[in-house]
This record gives structure tokens, sequence and C-alpha cells, in this order.
């Protein structure tokens, strides 16, 4: 009258066991219907993208990293001085021009300021780029030498530049860069 518990759980574990038929088209169905759903917010692919590539993001970096990097901003910034390897060096006091760029997505304004313009917004402000996008550029003589610079978003926010090393924490707990410019 009554089943044994090892024959009822033989005959769970039997039914269990037995394939399941599942229709082939169901996965290009499920996936046509996900491609039909609206973009959360009404926002496109690409602005979704450019958010992402935006965020600001904390990034931890070893020692080899650091010097990799920084091996590639001094060659960069010796492609963009235009000197050319085996070329002579230009005279000891001679200025170069140096082009800063920021990333500031959001900026209405953004000023270069530093040791070389007595740290004044208004002597040295950024142009976005012309390549369109967030990049903020200003091209500076400087003669030889170790200045330190930041840059002030909005008239407000004090930045430090991402892509060069990091200056002594000064008295006024802004932050800021270094850039050395060689022959001295």
């Amino acid at each position: 009258m009554f089943e044994q518990p090892e024959d009822a759980v033989e005959r769970i574990v039997r039914q269990l066991q037995r394939p399941v038929p599942i229709d082939p088209a169901v996965d290009g169905r499920v996936m046509d219907e996900i491609a039909r759903l609206p973009v959360p917010g009404g926002r496109s692919a690409a602005r979704v993208a450019w958010g992402w590539v935006t965020r600001p993001r904390h990034i931890a970096l070893s020692p080899l990293g650091g010097l990799a990097i920084a091996t590639g901003v001094a060659a960069l910034a010796l492609v963009l001085s235009g000197r050319r390897p085996g070329s002579a060096p230009p005279a000891e006091d001679t200025p170069r021009e140096f082009e800063f760029v920021v990333v500031a997505p959001r900026a209405a304004s953004v000023s270069l300021v530093g040791d070389f313009n007595d740290w004044d917004a208004a002597r040295t402000p950024m142009r976005p780029s012309q390549r369109g996008g967030p990049l903020w550029t200003a091209v500076v003589p400087l003669a030889p030498g170790r200045y330190r610079y930041a840059f002030l978003v909005d008239g407000s926010r004090w930045l430090a530049d991402p892509a060069a090393p990091r200056a002594r924490d000064d008295e006024f707990g802004t932050p800021s860069s270094v850039v050395t410019v060689g022959g001295s």
C-alpha cells in the first residue's frame, strides 16, 4: 500500500534524470527579445560607452609600471618638441614649447597655473582641443628648469596632471605636478 522511502527516492531520481526536450529556437527568440529592449535611460550605446570611458577611476601602479609610463611621457615630450634623435640640442637657455593636455569632460573653463606664470589663472587659459571631446590644451614656452603646475577647472577645482609626476605637498594642500625641462 505504501512505498518504501528508498523506492520513492529512486523514482524521484529517475524522473529528474529524464532529458527535458527544449525547442532549439528558444535561444534565438530570447536574444531577439533582449535586442528589442530599450536602452536604460534612453541613452545610446555610444553615450553609455563615453560615460564609462570618462568615469574617474583609481589606479594602483607598481614602480616598474610608473617607470614605463614616465618613459612614455618623456618620449612623447621629445616627439612633441620636434627634436629628432641625433640632432643638435637647442641652446641651453632657449625656451622650449610644451603642450599641456588635460581631460576635463564637463568643464566650462580650464586654466594652466604654475611656477612659470605665478599661479595666475588669467595668464594661461586652456582651449578646448580642435579634435573635439573633453581635451583642453595650452602651449607654453619654458626655459630649462623644474616647474610645478596644476590645472584649475572652472575656477575652483585644482587638478594635478595624471600623466606627470606629482609634486610634494605644498603648504596649501593643493595637488600639483612637476615638469622638468632639459638643459640645466
